[in-house]
């Protein structure tokens, strides 16, 4: 079974896992730092920034394809994904920003639980009347 929407997400995010990526390898090589951050603020954010994107994407694209699978449509899928690649990018970038307000981040975290959210419990009444 093809999951299209699921395949789009799924390399868009990889590419931004590897965006965020190169940025905490160009802050080490650039600090000589081997490992962790050397108590460098930036470094600690862009650590950070890219190991929350790791926590949050992979169960996205989980929910994501289980919902393409059972037969979602395609727009409502490209819709809850759109919004959440968009919430991780605001929130990586918020990281990014020496000076900030809590703006993109806080949009950020809500661009991704609004659709974990959706998912998880479209799924789950999904799961409790196919029993």
């Amino acid at each position: 079974m093809a999951l299209p929407i699921t395949a789009l997400f799924a390399g868009l995010m990889a590419l931004w896992l590897i965006f965020l990526q190169v940025q905490v390898i160009r802050f080490r090589r650039g600090n000589k730092v081997s490992l962790g951050h050397a108590d460098d603020v930036m470094g600690e954010r862009l650590i950070r920034a890219h190991g929350n994107a790791s926590e949050n994407i992979p169960i996205f694209l989980v929910l994501l394809g289980l919902s393409e699978g059972l037969g979602i449509p395609a727009w409502v899928l490209f819709l809850i994904a759109l919004v959440f690649s968009v919430g991780r990018i605001a929130h990586g970038v918020h990281f990014f920003k020496v000076r900030q307000g809590g703006q993109l981040r806080v949009f950020g975290m809500i661009a991704t639980f609004t659709p974990l959210a959706a998912l998880s419990l479209g799924l789950i009444g999904h799961g409790l009347t196919a029993l």
